[in-house]
Order: C-alpha cells, then sequence, then structure tokens
C-alpha cells in the first residue's frame, strides 16, 4: 500500500472517529421525557413535585451570580461576604433569641420567688 493511501485511511478513520462517535453516542442517549418514564412512580411523582422548587432555587443562585459579577471584586470574595453576612446576621437572630429566653427565666424566677 502506498503512502497516499495509508494517509487517507488513517485521516477517514480519524474523521469516522471524530464523527461518527459522538453521533452515535447523540442517537442512542435517551431523552429527559424517556428517563423520567423509565422511573418508579414514586419518583416521578417526587420529581414532577420538587422540579418547580429545584427550578427556583437555580434562578435564584444564577440571579445571585449575576450580582456578584457586578462587584469589582471577584464572585468568589463576593460570595464568600455574602455567607459572611449571613452567618452574621444568624448568630445575631441567636443571641437575641438568647436573650429573650434568659429574660423570660428571670421573670419566671421573679415570679417564683415572689409568690412563696
Amino acid at each position: 500500500m502506498s503512502r497516499a493511501g495509508m494517509w487517507a485511511k488513517a485521516i477517514g478513520g480519524g474523521i469516522l472517529f471524530c464523527v461518527g462517535g459522538p453521533a452515535l453516542v447523540q442517537y442512542i442517549r435517551p431523552s429527559d421525557e424517556e428517563l423520567v418514564k423509565r422511573y418508579n412512580p414514586d419518583l416521578q411523582k417526587r420529581s414532577a413535585e420538587q422540579g418547580d422548587r429545584k427550578a427556583q432555587e437555580f434562578d435564584d443562585y444564577v440571579q445571585k451570580l449575576k450580582e456578584w459579577s457586578k462587584s469589582d471584586k471577584s464572585i468568589w470574595y463576593a460570595a464568600q461576604e455574602e455567607q459572611d453576612r449571613k452567618r452574621a446576621q444568624l448568630e445575631a437572630q441567636r443571641a437575641q433569641a438568647k436573650e429573650e429566653s434568659r429574660i423570660q427565666r428571670e421573670e419566671m424566677r421573679k415570679e417564683m420567688l415572689g409568690e412563696k
């Protein structure tokens, strides 16, 4: 076999693999609807119930990413700052609840001592 024939075979085989492989995968891959049909009824029901919630969570996350990208800082720093802000807010709420329960305990203690 001549060199040109070998090159033609190698190029033809490469094209076959590069084009035919992904085409075959696309042909045999099931669609999302087909996958959902294969679920058992409980999973179909749960998937239908949680689908809207998950889509909303994803949309919220994308909106946050857009918001973070508008700042002059890196997205990662902006996300870390928001996480720190939420953590501080949660700690403040816990501290407030702890203080309220302490005040309530003190009031109960005063009532108990006053009644005796």
